[in-house]
């Protein structure tokens, strides 16, 4: 028997979810992040401890669904959706983007552990810097602090090891490693 105040059936669910999610895709996708959560739900349900806590723990669920939905689409843009010029410039970076991208999480994995820790958890992961507050065990304005240093390092990192070039939106126009071998940013190996 579900605890009083949890819907209890799916479409109930659906219908709660699919405002929250329509806020952060476009509308085409949806349908497949909600089903998307529905199946990370049916796969995490034994997991969870107490029903209290099951509303805040669905959305968390949704919250991440949105997130990787919204990574997949940036790594891997439709064609149809794009201006001429947009297309093009997703084209010639994509494999910087791709690159780099891979990159910045060998990088992340090289910094201190408490700033390791909360990059993985805000920027891989895609939690809030509150729920990582939660989830590390300290204050929100630690997990900012924590967040904010280890930008800083790994924008280090980055830099020592590759010329990066942005355009005016931030985004990865041109990636290109310092010494050879020293950065996969470029998509090659040199």
């Amino acid at each position: 028997m579900l605890a009083e105040g949890i819907p209890s059936s799916h479409r109930e669910l659906a219908q709660k979810l699919r405002p929250f999610v329509a806020r952060r895709v476009p509308e085409a996708d949806v349908d497949d992040v909600l089903q998307d959560v529905f199946v990370r739900v049916q796969q995490g349900l034994p997991g969870l401890r107490t029903q209290e806590r099951f509303i805040p723990w669905l959305y968390q669920v949704a919250r991440s669904a949105v997130q990787e939905t919204l990574r997949q689409r940036a790594r891997h843009p439709l064609a149809g959706e794009h201006e001429e010029q947009a297309q093009l410039d997703a084209e010639t970076s994509a494999t910087s983007d791709s690159g780099l991208a891979a990159f910045a999480t060998s990088a992340i994995a090289q910094l201190p552990s408490p700033y390791r820790e909360a990059l993985t958890l805000t920027e891989l992961q895609g939690m809030t810097q509150s729920e990582a507050a939660e989830v590390l065990g300290i204050s929100l304005s630690g997990a900012k602090s924590r967040v904010q240093r280890g930008r800083e390092k790994l924008r280090e990192i980055l830099e020592n090891s590759c010329k990066i070039a942005l355009d005016v939106r931030g985004g990865v126009i041109e990636c290109e490693p310092r010494q050879p071998g020293n950065c996969s940013c470029s998509g090659r190996q040199d």
